[in-house]
């Protein structure tokens, strides 16, 4: 029985991460020779990272500093004081994995955020990841039980303007309740997992003299998130970390005249938690662990540590960084059209696709969609992703 609970367990998290390979952090594994192979960077709840809207999806999943985002709560909240709209309120939904011909697993993120003054702002979303129904079976393959393990998270953040129209500021705390665990089943000590995070985020926007433009600008953004206590699905289960995530970015827009609009916009991402470690076995038989084990490192320590602790050197640890690349054409606010790239090192996980995605705006209401095109394996589990975005922008006070 504890075999198949460790099966379903292992299951439900190829599932939420959507990839080909999954290795617990924790675990002792003689990895000799392995140096320069994968070693990919596993967490918990690794769906607080998915892209959830339509509009930045679209674009390479950039997002920390394009600016006219309803979404800012998920990629940088201290974006929402420079607003053009005194409130918002949006939802997302995406069918996920498609590639690997399931339908019932899907992505849900709704947002708002309302403009308290022009110096004060508060906002709050809801996520939610469903991993469809599965069944729990026996050794000999025996139908136990059906669950529909979940995931959700709730966020509340405060922005604040700290240099008027330049530099703006978000502190954002988070409830995360993770439940993969089935009901009912004897002796299985297995439990939801429970989690709570906070985020810390920048942005700095600098605007130029118009010259040869009609108008342009500079956005610098800067969101450190998910930092919070370590995630257990049982006490016999070591605790691993939440996906604590470093995110700097840059977006540039460019208006030709008051009608056409270009952004270009790039971020680069690196989790904040340990690297899996190289084990070695000596002639004894003795484990030897060239680094220092992960279940033993702490969160705050992670943050500083995860910058140089790759076995494989400084190579290996360039590796960990994901680059993101996008670009919007808008014309009159009404049509925008986007694209870009998310890049991912092939020995850290191999994510390696283009987006490209569409918006209509018509007065308060948006509908935006994205698409996926993995461009590194075939039968990729992204493949055929599709996001949908609806929003509303309201500017209560002036009405």
């Amino acid at each position: 029985m504890h075999k198949t609970i460790c099966s379903f367990l292992s299951l439900i998290l190829f599932v939420s991460i959507g990839s080909y390979q999954i290795q617990a952090q924790t675990t002792r594994i003689d990895r000799s020779g392995d140096l320069g192979k994968r070693n990919a960077i596993t967490t918990a709840v690794p769906f607080l990272l998915i892209a959830p809207d339509s509009r930045l999806g679209g674009m390479g999943e950039v997002g920390v500093a394009v600016l006219e985002d309803g979404n800012a709560q998920h990629w940088n909240p201290s974006k929402y004081l420079f607003s053009s709209n005194d409130a918002g309120i949006s939802i997302s939904y995406s069918p996920w994995l498609a590639g690997l011909q399931v339908h019932d697993i899907y992505h849900l993120y709704l947002s708002a955020y309302y403009n308290v003054t022009k110096m004060n702002t508060i906002s709050f979303s809801l996520r939610f990841f469903s991993m469809g129904d599965m069944e729990l079976t026996t050794d000999q393959g025996e139908v136990i039980m059906h669950s529909k393990p979940h995931e959700f998270a709730i966020d509340a953040a405060y922005s604040r303007m700290l240099i008027k129209d330049v530099l703006s500021m978000s502190v954002t705390g988070r409830f995360v309740y993770s439940n993969l665990s089935p009901r009912g089943i004897n002796n299985s000590h297995i439990k939801p997992g429970i989690a709570g995070a906070a985020d810390i985020s920048l942005l700095y926007r600098k605007k130029f003299s118009r010259g040869k433009l009609y108008n342009h600008n500079l956005n610098l953004g800067l969101n450190i998130s998910n930092l919070g206590n370590k995630v257990s699905y049982s006490e016999a289960i070591d605790r691993d970390f939440l996906p604590a995530n470093f995110r700097l970015g840059i977006a540039y827009d460019m208006y030709f005249d008051q009608y056409n609009k270009l952004t270009l916009a790039f971020d680069v991402n690196k989790l904040l938690v340990p690297t899996p470690p190289l084990y070695e076995t000596d002639s004894v038989g003795k484990v030897i662990e060239n680094q220092k084990d992960p279940s033993k490192i702490g969160v705050a320590e992670a943050v500083f540590t995860s910058w140089g602790d790759a076995p494989d050197g400084f190579k290996e640890e360039m590796n960990e960084f994901i680059l993101n690349f996008g670009l919007e054409y808008t014309y009159r606010e009404l049509i925008s059209i986007r694209a870009g790239y998310f890049n991912e090192a092939v020995t850290k996980g191999a994510r390696k696709y283009m987006t490209f995605g569409v918006g209509i705006k018509y007065s308060v209401f948006a509908i935006d969609a994205a698409y996926i095109l993995p461009v590194s394996t075939r039968n990729h589990p992204l493949e055929n992703t599709l996001r949908f975005t609806l929003s509303f922008d309201f500017d209560i006070k002036k009405n």
